[in-house]
């Protein structure tokens, strides 16, 4: 028996299932990649500064907290068939869990308005939270670019990142965090 001998394809195009579509944006996404592509170290100066808002929505509580195993019911702001309720926790009502929104940082320090940064790794961050964050709040995640440094031959991009109530400014969360850039 003869063995059959495949076209080979790209190996984007490899993955299925992919419609047409979703082949052609991948396909335009890595080319865009490898043509407009700098350095995070390169894109960034000490004090850029990128914020965005975040509704802590009683969805994206059960979201995260199905994601990372993390059931405690001072998280539940929410009952099958009521939606959406205060629930209850030390603190009052529902609240978020604490790490959740360290998990949206990077979609702040990475802005989209500008090329990709190619390689990056998050490599040290110090969290500090300082009030419980009730499900419902929408908060302002602001990161700004604070020092760059050389360690062991490696260039690094230091970013304070502050963690806001939009609608009374209470301070709910700090971080300090590095990224390891080529």
């Amino acid at each position: 028996m003869t063995p059959q001998i495949h076209s080979q394809q790209p190996a984007t195009d490899a993955l299925k299932p992919m419609s047409p579509v979703q082949a052609r944006q991948t396909r335009a996404f890595i080319d865009g990649l490898a043509s407009e592509a700098r350095p995070y170290w390169d894109m960034v100066e000490i004090g850029d500064e990128l914020s965005r808002d975040l509704h802590l929505s009683a969805e994206l509580v059960i979201l995260y907290s199905d994601g990372v195993e993390d059931f405690n019911p001072w998280y539940e702001g929410w009952r099958m068939n009521s939606w959406h309720i205060e629930g209850e926790s030390p603190f009052g009502g529902a609240i978020v869990p604490p790490l959740l929104v360290s998990h949206f940082v990077l979609s702040v320090q990475f802005d989209a308005t500008r090329p990709f940064s190619i390689g990056s790794i998050h490599t040290y961050h110090d969290s500090e939270i300082l009030e419980p964050i009730p499900v419902g709040a929408t908060v302002r995640i602001t990161t700004r670019a604070t020092e760059k440094f050389e360690k062991r031959g490696r260039r690094y991009v230091r970013h304070a990142v502050e963690v806001t109530d939009v609608s009374n400014g209470l301070l709910y969360f700090r971080e300090t965090r590095d990224i390891l850039s080529l």
